[in-house]
């Protein structure tokens, strides 16, 4: 020891020194010294894992900050905002001088100034949309950290395809819950929780031609910071508990922990996988390719009839819209992109005023005027997946030559 500095261990009179607790106490230099004194922690599995954060508010924040401190390796955190004041009462990571940047950009770099350990990839976008279906299958867990019915469902379904655990956050006022989903024949997923009226309010941000609305239908939730702790704090614990779910650790997987910041109290619902439910179709496999999104659609397509068939067609992962038309005043509006990210007002007719008719497209027969189109130029995200079918033949690709662009530092 001569050189050393002196480690004085305090025990309780009743504990027994092992050569495992002693080795932990002798790495002064370890910051995860405690956390390795807890029996079933494995720290170095924890440094490996890779997470997916959506949403970079209040939970968001506070699960970006805990996942830090306990050293959790390999985070990408989404959302599309940028920095308001208003955040400042509620976001740990902000700062006055950081108003007007983007969200995800800011909380990526105090995350690895918390802890130089961790690397955090930021993607600045919506979801729903700009983020490939791949980066789902990439993950160890999902985080949901948002206020929005739409993006909870397609963060569902893509771990629902890709057989993933998420923990769902969700908080107002003082009050809050977090649930969490794991794929499983007889498990239940995020839809099964919906009741009527979530549908009606999904609605709400859609015309009757499945156009999104402005924004402003929307409105804000009000949210205190120490709620976002209690539900984050149980969202983070849940998801370390999953990562050593070989030790045994009960999980909240399929129930949901209900806070009542008011009075205090809290208990666990445990919900019922519903039979009908549209959202729990799991891809037997996903095969990596060399094509990115880059590709033209023809290329796609005799990639796909050489793997499946000379017959098979294409399947995207999205609804793409291809253009308006208004049959009244025979206008038509040429449009490449995710029906999602079509607004209202700019499908209006520009005759008439009313709002035309999206022409939608979801398979690719080899027939289309816009085979030369990357499917990039038809609305694509990187690291997205498709699949090839024939009749009742299916086969899932992946856009793997996009993974270094869709996963940055942390792939």
């Amino acid at each position: 020891m001569t050189g050393e500095t002196p480690v004085l261990l305090v025990m309780s009179a009743d504990q027994e020194v092992t050569p495992d607790l002693l080795q932990v106490s002798l790495e002064e230099e370890d910051r995860y010294n405690r956390l390795r004194l807890i029996h079933w922690w494995d720290q170095e599995r924890l440094a490996q894992a890779r997470v997916l954060v959506v949403g970079a508010g209040a939970l968001g924040n506070e699960i970006l900050k805990q996942l830090a401190l306990l050293g959790v390796g390999k985070i990408l955190v989404a959302d599309l905002d940028t920095i308001e004041l208003s955040n400042l009462t509620r976001a740990v990571l902000f700062r006055d001088r950081d108003v007007g940047r983007a969200k995800t950009e800011v909380a990526a770099e105090r995350v690895e100034e918390l802890n130089p350990e961790v690397r955090v990839q930021p993607f600045t976008g919506n979801i729903v949309y700009d983020l490939g279906a791949g980066v789902y299958g990439e993950m160890d867990i999902v985080f949901g950290a948002l206020d929005n019915r739409e993006a909870r469902l397609a963060i569902n379904g893509h771990c629902w395809n890709l057989g993933k655990p998420w923990v769902d956050g969700a908080i107002e006022v003082i009050s809050g819950v977090a649930r969490m989903f794991v794929p499983g024949e007889e498990a239940p997923c995020y839809e099964c929780t919906m009741s009527e009226m979530d549908y009606q309010l999904l609605e709400q941000r859609r015309s009757c031609a499945l156009l999104t609305r402005e924004e402003r239908l929307e409105g804000k939730v009000p949210t205190t910071p120490t709620t976002a702790s209690v539900i984050a704090g149980i969202q983070v614990q849940e998801a370390i508990k999953w990562l050593h779910r070989d030790r045994d650790l009960p999980t909240l997987a399929g129930k949901g922990f209900v806070f009542n910041g008011l009075t205090h109290d809290s208990y666990v619902v445990e919900y019922q996988r519903r039979a009908d439910c549209p959202a729990h179709d799991t891809f037997a496999e996903v095969i990596p390719t060399d094509l990115s999104v880059d590709t033209p659609v023809r290329e796609v397509l005799e990639f796909v009839r050489r793997e499946v068939s000379p017959q098979a067609v294409v399947d995207l992962s999205r609804e793409v819209c291809v253009g308006v038309v208004c049959r009244k005043c025979e206008w038509r509006i040429e449009l490449f992109r995710s029906l999602g990210k079509v607004t209202e007002e700019e499908a209006r007719c520009e005759r008439c005023g009313e709002v035309g008719e999206p022409q939608l497209m979801h398979s690719l027969y080899g027939d289309e005027p816009f085979l030369d189109k990357t499917l990039a130029e038809l609305g694509l995200p990187p690291y997205d997946i498709f699949a090839g079918r024939e009749g009742l033949e299916m086969k899932h690709y992946l856009l793997a030559a996009d993974r270094g662009r869709a996963l940055g530092k942390i792939g």
